[in-house]
This record gives C-alpha cells, sequence and structure tokens, in this order.
C-alpha cells in the first residue's frame, strides 16, 4: 500500500521557504482506506500515540482509574498545575511520590506553567515532565500488582510485558522492533496501519469495557490528555466524539465513533506541519467547520504580524 507523499508549503512573504513531506492513512468506518499517502504499511515510530494501548495494559492489569486521571494516564501533557497535581494524586493512591519517577526531569511545557514554576524558584522535576501522568500510572499498575517498581521501564518487566502483548493486539501486527521513547518507557515499532487499527478497536469497542472507557476518557477530557492551549486538546473540541493522540517527531492517531479513522506523520519531525495534514484527513472522511479551517491555517508572523502560512501543496 502506497502513494505519493503529501507536501506541506511553508510559505513567507509569498514566497516557499520550505517543505515537509507527510504521510497520510484516513479510513472510512468500515476500515476501507479513503486517502493514502506515502507508505503508511512501513515500519514507523508512532512515539506518545501509543499511550491509550499502554494505558489499556494498565486498566486490564488493574489499574484503577477514571475520568480526568484516566485521561491523565494517556497524556503528553503540558505541566500546567492541575496535570501536576493529577500526577501526584495518582502517586498518592498507590502509596508513592514523584521521587519513584524514572522519567527524565523537565520544565512544564506551556509557556504559563513554566514560568510560573521558574517565578515561584522551582527548576526541572520529572512530575513536569510530559509522560509523567504515564508514568505515575504505571507505578500504580505494578503496586497493583506487586511488581517491582525500580525497574517497571525495563522491556522484561511484567508490566512492558503486558504493554507489548496488548501493542501487538490491538494493531494486529508483530513488534518489529524495540527502542527507547523521550521518556524511557520501553517504544515498540509498527506500520501506521496498525495504529490506525488499534485507535478503531477503542472507539468501537462496548461501553464499559477497557478500551471504551479510555476512549470516553479522551474526549469527554481532552485538555487532561495534552493541554489548554494545545492543538490536539481544540481539535477533540472540534469535532465531538474524536479522540485523538500525537507522538512526537509530528505522529497523529485519531479516532471517531463511528469508526472513521486515520494517522499522519511528517516523514521530518516538523511539528508545524503536523496539525494541517491531520485536518485534511478529517475533511477527507467528511468533517469540516471553522475551527479547523482555522487549525488547519498555520500562520506565520514577522515583526508581530501575520506574514505567511504552512499549508499543503494544491496540484
Amino acid at each position: 500500500m502506497s502513494a505519493e507523499s503529501l507536501v506541506v508549503e511553508v510559505v513567507r512573504s509569498g514566497f516557499v521557504e520550505s517543505t515537509h513531506r507527510a504521510r497520510m492513512l484516513a479510513v472510512e468506518a468500515d476500515g476501507s482506506p479513503v486517502r493514502v499517502h506515502g507508505a503508511v504499511d512501513a515500519l514507523v515510530s508512532p512515539r506518545s500515540s501509543m499511550k491509550p494501548l499502554q494505558a489499556l495494559a494498565m486498566v486490564r492489569h488493574g489499574l484503577d482509574l477514571e475520568g480526568e486521571l484516566l485521561a491523565l494516564a494517556c497524556a503528553s501533557h503540558s505541566g500546567e498545575p492541575f496535570h501536576v497535581e493529577g500526577a501526584r494524586k495518582i502517586l498518592s493512591g498507590a502509596g508513592l511520590d514523584e521521587s519513584a519517577l524514572r522519567c527524565p526531569e523537565d520544565l512544564p511545557g506551556d509557556d504559563a506553567a513554566r514560568d510560573e514554576v521558574l517565578r515561584s524558584g522551582g527548576g526541572p522535576a520529572r512530575v513536569h515532565m510530559n509522560c509523567s501522568g504515564k508514568h505515575s500510572a504505571m507505578l500504580a499498575t505494578c503496586v497493583a500488582n506487586g511488581w517491582p517498581v525500580e525497574t517497571y521501564l525495563d522491556p522484561a518487566h511484567p508490566l512492558q510485558r503486558a504493554i507489548r502483548e496488548v501493542v501487538e493486539e490491538l494493531t494486529g501486527e508483530r513488534v518489529a522492533a524495540t527502542g527507547v521513547d523521550g521518556c524511557g518507557a520501553p517504544l515498540f515499532f509498527v506500520s501506521m496501519v496498525g495504529v490506525t487499527r488499534a485507535f478503531r478497536a477503542f472507539v468501537l469497542a462496548e461501553p464499559g469495557t477497557p478500551e471504551r472507557r479510555i476512549a470516553d476518557a479522551f474526549r469527554a477530557h481532552p485538555e487532561w490528555t495534552s493541554g489548554t492551549r494545545r492543538a490536539e486538546a481544540r481539535l477533540m473540541r472540534a469535532v465531538p466524539g474524536l479522540m485523538l493522540k500525537a507522538g512526537a517527531e509530528a505522529f497523529d492517531a485519531f479516532a471517531f465513533s463511528d469508526g472513521r479513522a486515520g494517522t499522519v506523520k511528517i516523514e521530518d519531525g516538523g511539528q508545524r506541519a503536523r496539525t494541517p495534514v491531520t485536518v485534511e484527513a478529517l475533511r477527507a472522511l467528511g468533517f469540516s467547520g471553522a475551527d479547523l479551517d482555522e487549525l488547519a491555517a498555520g500562520v506565520l508572523y514577522g515583526g508581530g504580524r501575520p506574514v505567511g502560512e504552512v499549508r499543503l501543496r494544491r496540484s
């Protein structure tokens, strides 16, 4: 399965300054492809787009979270105060504190939250790192099962073996390779086809199942899976019923409640091109609206005023 990649242009003052190539897969409610661009069946690193699958393994193994905290377990959050307090709450419920986290220290990704931490005399901390919700949930799962907490990131750990089993089950593919994500957790390489298949499994699951609980938490609390000022949350608010998760190096995966779904990968990892291509995938599946139009228009500024845009090349 292969087709020509999409090209995203960065236009400044009327001139094409840079370009990004993108792969995209969009499938209809029955799973049949509607738009295919690039080698969507090749191996890819979905990065944090796999967090719902990681959370599914945790829920199946006794992670007892609902609502906002379940959404946070799937998050690449911005380090806003409610994200940080949520991670601490997950840890406290397991009898732990943030010293148990093994993700790297970081400052909040949200500008306002970062400035407030620095103004108050704080600095980088593991709980501020964007994956601290997932790591807190991993630790809580280990406590619930009596598994070692010190080595929870080891690929041979029972938790990571359980996650690998879920990844292979939902993608319908054997994990081709295992790497290390930015947060230190094992990273499993599959195809965009497999990731799209996995996201459909979440939204099409029966109410009350672990898959559906995760999908519902995403859709009810999008700011908890990303941040109040993030494009991911805005996309889910613009399309009620949409479950969407971004990953590092410009990956997006999404699914709608009726089974329409898709994945996007910007080949050079350029994040600025990701949302315009995701909006194009949503449009290919019949979604529209002013909010999507606004998100598709990546405005470039010069001297504080608009001077260009990030846009798809139209033939």
